[in-house]
């Protein structure tokens, strides 16, 4: 009797866990069938309107922003063309130079000028040579100035 006691308890109990799982799901069933129903009685209820201006697309920023970044690549190409022509002009110069140094170092051989003289020439040029390269730099920083404040 005992032991027929407790088969018909341990099926009780495989009973009530079998319903309480059926009736768990049964309500989960019914909780999810419910909340469908309220979203498609919310659908069918809503009214619907044309878009609201809030759907534009900002593309004038972006316009704007591709002219800018135009405008500084033609004005970078034209500060490069202009340094390039300088920079022709300035070997120009140089050649001129280097011609007209020749002429006045055999004009003053013909006249005996003095080797101090000659000197103070020779070192006059190389300080200008000191000069052009520090006008060069300074230009070269200027233009880099210059782009970084455009963009």
């Amino acid at each position: 009797k005992r032991q027929n006691a407790k088969l018909r308890v341990d099926q009780l109990k495989y009973d009530v866990q079998h319903l309480q799982t059926a009736l768990r799901n049964f309500q989960h069933r019914r909780y999810a069938r419910e909340q469908q129903e309220r979203q498609r009685e919310e659908l069918l209820s809503r009214t619907f309107t044309t878009n609201d201006s809030d759907t534009t697309i900002p593309m004038d920023e972006s316009l704007q922003f591709n002219s800018s970044l135009q405008k500084i690549h033609h004005g970078m190409d034209d500060l490069i063309g202009g340094g390039h022509s300088i920079l022709e002009g300035l070997r120009a110069q140089r050649l001129t130079l280097k011609g007209t140094q020749k002429k006045i170092l055999d004009i003053a051989n013909m006249l005996g000028l003095s080797n101090t003289v000659m000197r103070l020439i020779e070192k006059r040029a190389f300080q200008d040579k000191y000069f052009m390269i520090g006008g060069m730099l300074l230009t070269c920083v200027v233009m880099f100035l210059v782009v970084q404040y455009l963009t």
